[in-house]
């Protein structure tokens, strides 16, 4: 498949993706909406045991480990899921782990990929409770957990990045990008959580809409806000 080829298909699914969302937003009482008489509502079906085990442990994450622990909503970890393998990514980075949710979400592409996630939190409650859940999920073999402040240790990383997921401190978004866009490679994606103008550093907004090296979409915008920048080949 062409570069071409590939460029569309990731545009596609980052349509359907924000269409998707918009369909799924809250709606007041009564019958769900529906077009010949099919609910437009999705989740995600187990393709196999392994994929029905993982999807078992985020819904017990979310169900149990969501309140103060600030992990995105169950549309955003599809959305990463799904941005993660359309890439075919091999090194995924996030920066702020939490107890693992989106992580574990990143790990259910990356299998199919051969691939594996970097993961960076300052909190080691955070932590220690993301560590047992990947492995509860049977994904720990496919992750490196840093602990400690991310804006001095992402500068340890040196190999290239496919998909770099900030949803740390958002006053830190545009320090973690300076230090990291350089690694991500051509045709990478920067893809950064809770975007919302409540939320969103203008900054960060800044540069990843005024790089001429960045292509940025805004999705979820409703919701939580997910800007997905693609560095240009």
């Amino acid at each position: 498949m062409n570069t071409h080829h590939k460029s569309l298909i990731i545009l596609l699914a980052l349509t359907l993706l924000a269409w998707t969302a918009t369909a799924q937003q809250p709606r007041p009482k009564g019958p769900p909406p529906s077009q010949g008489g099919i609910a437009f509502t999705a989740s995600t079906l187990p393709k196999d045991d392994t994929e029905k085990k993982i999807l078992a442990v985020l819904a017990d994450v979310n169900a149990t480990q969501r309140r103060g622990n600030m992990t995105v909503p169950e549309q955003d970890g599809r959305i990463l899921r799904v941005l993660t393998e359309s890439i075919g990514a091999k090194h995924v980075v996030e920066i702020g782990t939490s107890v693992g949710y989106s992580g574990t979400w990143f790990c259910l592409a990356l299998r199919s990929t051969g691939g594996k996630l970097t993961t960076f939190d300052i909190d080691p409650d955070r932590s220690a409770k993301a560590r047992e859940n990947f492995k509860r999920a049977g994904v720990d073999s496919m992750v490196t957990m840093v602990l400690g402040d991310a804006h001095e240790t992402v500068t340890k990383i040196k190999e290239p990045i496919d998909l770099l997921f900030l949803d740390a401190d958002k006053e830190g978004y545009l320090d973690y990008l300076n230090k990291l866009l350089p690694l991500v490679r051509p045709g990478g994606l920067v893809v950064a959580h809770n975007m919302t103008q409540r939320m969103a550093d203008p900054r960060y907004v800044k540069a990843i809409t005024s790089n001429p090296a960045l292509e940025t979409l805004f999705i979820n915008m409703e919701t939580s806000g997910i800007a997905v920048s693609l560095k240009k080949r």
